[in-house]
């Protein structure tokens, strides 16, 4: 099992590149205070071990809100297109049903190896309002269980300026499907 902290040197050069990362795209996070985010990234080890797998998988975590009821910063993975963390089916029983040709894992469980969970449909949503997001891969989001237990699984993309919301079986993968994840702090 991988140990889920940073090695100081680790910690100081990821929160130089989220640091970057914000001041580079302050309209994802207005009114929001680099100054107070960071004591409370230094102050939980294993949320900054999440990040820096977010960012090692190229997802390009950033702050995307503030939650005051519990003084939670919201980071989503904001990479262009969805993070190199693809051809993965939906969950482990999807994973476990297929028969021939299994990809590496699953998009559930490996979020759950790095500590963060799926974008919602909604999630993904407010994502595309801070600018334009997979418009040549697509990304699998948290699936209603009624969806799921009828074998089904969704995900989202963005095409001619437009966000998509659409189906496939749960043990499909695809080359351009990932997954993006959120974490709070």
């Amino acid at each position: 099992m991988k140990k889920k902290t940073l090695t100081p040197e680790q910690s100081e050069t990821l929160l130089k590149v989220l640091k970057t990362r914000f001041e580079k795209n302050i309209s994802r996070h207005k009114g929001l205070n680099w100054e107070k985010i960071q004591p409370k990234l230094e102050a939980a080890p294993e949320k900054l071990w999440s990040l820096n797998e977010m960012e090692e998988t190229e997802g390009e975590p950033d702050v995307v809100n503030y939650d005051k009821k519990t003084d939670e910063y919201i980071f989503f993975d904001c990479s262009p297109e969805s993070p190199k963390r693809r051809s993965l089916c939906y969950d482990s029983q999807a994973w476990e049903s297929r028969k021939a040709n299994k990809p590496e894992s699953n998009a559930i469980d490996k979020a759950s190896e790095m500590g963060i969970e799926l974008l919602t449909e909604t999630q993904y949503r407010q994502l595309q309002e801070l600018g334009k997001f997979d418009l040549k891969t697509s990304s699998w989001v948290k699936t209603p269980a009624n969806i799921r237990e009828l074998g089904g699984a969704i995900f989202c993309d963005r095409r001619y300026n437009t966000v998509f919301m659409y189906h496939n079986g749960a043990d499909s993968y695809y080359a351009a499907r990932g997954f993006r994840g959120s974490l709070r702090v």
